[in-house]
């Protein structure tokens, strides 16, 4: 394909779902994520579209937000293999909330296998994944109707988590920062994301790569407030994104990276996937226990392991035990779970295995 042909493809793309990721991109024009950056740039030069860090919108792009199925278009890969990790972390017999979005939707569909799970949503796209699951319970919240994310906002959404008390908050949104936490284009989304928060424990971001660095108009949950990351690994030339996990780690938050489709994963050792290079992680003590193992390092959860490899960072700031201790501290209130001895050496970044 000429390049004439692959930009004006690239701009029928990004006019039709209003954002689309540079992966994405390169799958459909068949050609290297570098190539597609080159044209990308060539694009915004003529005016065309706006070059977004792991993307390209149209411009202006983020004065107005995508509707769902443009956004269902987005990142698939990633939002499965984070769906696949979150569902990892949920337990037989638990009660969450679980927000709206392209990338819950994904987790709804596998926590549907979860016996005596208790979900309570403001998405008719969560619930509607949830409706033939026998063994999960729905409580919907009331409210108004937004139909560009099938999900009820508004007074009668907030008023209907008043007094609610669950174990955690699975939550997404259009951007993350370190500096000002999850946050959203949309005030009405922005206000019941934090009633829902106001209702866990914990709260849990399923964020891809492609929001890590963006910030949008309404703060959901300030940094301070999330408990835990689940996302996917940045490409290697996106070093935006992996400092933004670096300072999220540094101000406490767990980070989880899912691998898309990749392997089992690997120790802290292992080399770096091919075309990878390795990226400097500053030594942190020691190593938690394996994700996919449930409380005190036994079966994993009911939620089950998906697939591809995934790793708990122990990244600078982390809310981790000193390596002698024998527990580690719960996640706001969470039963605690065993430690492993320290293994030394240097611990697990961000490149591929």
């Amino acid at each position: 394909m000429f390049a004439a042909e692959r930009r004006q493809l690239i701009l029928e793309m990004v006019r039709a779902n209003g954002a689309v990721s540079l992966r994405e991109l390169a799958r459909v024009v068949q050609t290297s994520e570098v190539t597609v950056r080159r044209d990308v740039r060539a694009l915004e030069a003529e005016g065309l579209l706006d070059r977004r860090h792991g993307g390209a919108v149209l411009p202006g792009g983020f004065s107005r937000e995508p509707g769902f199925p443009q956004k269902a278009h987005l990142a698939t890969a990633e939002k499965t293999a984070i769906a696949d990790r979150a569902a990892a972390l949920v337990t037989e017999g638990e009660a969450i909330v679980v927000g709206a979005g392209t990338t819950t939707q994904e987790l709804a569909r596998r926590l549907a296998r979860v016996p005596g799970l208790t979900v309570v949503t403001n998405s008719l796209l969560v619930a509607q994944a949830l409706a033939h699951a026998n063994r999960v319970e729905v409580v919907m919240t009331g409210g108004t109707l937004r139909g560009s994310d099938h999900a009820l906002v508004g007074s009668g959404a907030e008023q209907s988590l008043h007094g609610l008390r669950v174990s955690r908050a699975f939550l997404s949104g259009s951007g993350l920062t370190a500096e000002r936490g999850l946050s959203t284009s949309n005030m009405l989304s922005a206000s019941v994301d934090r009633a829902l928060v106001q209702a866990a424990a914990e709260v849990v971001v399923l964020a891809d790569h492609t929001k890590l660095g963006t910030d949008t108009m309404f703060q959901t949950v300030p940094t301070e407030t999330i408990t835990r990351l689940v996302t996917d690994e940045p490409p290697e030339h996106e070093e935006r994104a992996a400092a933004e996990l670096r300072a999220l780690a540094d101000q406490g938050v767990q980070i989880t990276v899912a691998a898309p489709g990749g392997g089992t994963g690997g120790g802290a050792g292992a080399a770096p996937g091919p075309g990878r290079r390795p990226r400097p992680v500053p030594p942190a003590a020691g190593r938690g226990p394996s994700p996919a193992a449930g409380p005190g390092g036994g079966k994993p959860p009911a939620g089950g392991q998906g697939p591809g490899r995934t790793e708990d960072l122990p990244l600078p700031g982390q809310r981790r035990a000193h390596p002698a201790a024998s527990t580690t501290p719960p996640l706001r209130g969470g039963p605690p779970t065993a430690e492993p001895p320290a293994t030394g050496g240097r611990v697990a970044d961000l490149r591929r295995r």
